[in-house]
């Protein structure tokens, strides 16, 4: 994956602002299950529209992306 995509992949600088992340920010606001569920529904949407849009090695890396962070989140959640 080139620098471009893969900056267009974990960190599009459309979502950057005020010094946070926007999903940081959703997280903060909604919690973290929220935020695994909406990871769900984006990865299900990139894969479903994948290379229909845009690139097709893109919105797959996208998908992977929202799936990692599902799993990052899940992690957080205490026991």
């Amino acid at each position: 994956m080139d620098t471009l995509m893969k900056e267009q992949v974990n960190h599009p600088a459309h979502y950057q602002g005020q010094g946070i992340e926007c999903i940081d920010a959703m997280e903060a606001a909604y919690g973290i299950k929220a935020v695994i569920d909406f990871c769900r529904c984006n990865a299900f949407k990139y894969q479903w529209r994948a290379g229909k849009k845009g690139s097709l090695s893109e919105d797959i890396a996208k998908a992977q992306w929202y799936q990692n962070k599902m799993v990052e989140l899940i992690s957080k959640i205490p026991s």
